[in-house]
């Protein structure tokens, strides 16, 4: 029962970038070495299983277990060549700030779209309920139509007293 709790329990892509302490674009390149799909709901927000994202941060782990081995590499290298590590800094600086900026567009954007969801929820009721208004005038248009033939089968006798005629199949 547990398991299946587990298996079923979804997390929102802001709740997978702060567990795996990354931006979007890393979170794609994740999902697309994974082959993971994220799924969206009926809403259409996007959201992944427990399962994606215990998968996503094994990658992670592996991408940065790599990742380490290389800076070491490259720190023995930049120690032999001092012109290269002043480049290495710069790179490194901007990619810093590019996961910063990417980091706080990510955050705007998802305050922005954050109260669009009532809005599309709103929007669905007020058409569910114009359709219902235009099924009641149809239906209202019909009873004053069956009405006025009901009025017009009276015929005036004279003394304000009204007789009415029978209607045949063909009239």
């Amino acid at each position: 029962m547990l398991k299946e709790e587990v298996k079923e329990k979804t997390l929102s892509p802001q709740q997978v970038r702060a567990i795996l302490n990354a931006d979007n674009k890393e979170i794609v390149e994740l999902c697309k070495r994974a082959s993971i799909l994220p799924k969206k709901n009926t809403k259409g927000q996007t959201y992944f299983s427990y399962d994606e994202v215990r998968n996503l941060r094994k990658l992670q782990a592996k991408k940065q277990a790599v990742n380490a081995i290389a800076i070491s590499t490259a720190a023995n290298a930049a120690v032999s060549q001092k012109p290269d590590s002043a480049i290495r800094n710069i790179l490194s600086s901007l990619k810093e700030m590019e996961t910063k900026l990417s980091d706080r567009i990510a955050k705007v954007i998802d305050e922005k779209l954050e109260g669009m969801d009532e809005v599309v929820v709103e929007l669905i009721r007020c058409k569910t309920d114009n359709e219902t208004l235009r099924q009641k005038i149809i239906d209202l248009n019909k009873e004053i139509y069956q009405l006025k033939n009901d009025v017009n089968s009276f015929k005036h006798v004279g003394l304000g007293m009204y007789r009415k005629k029978e209607r045949s199949i063909w009239d």
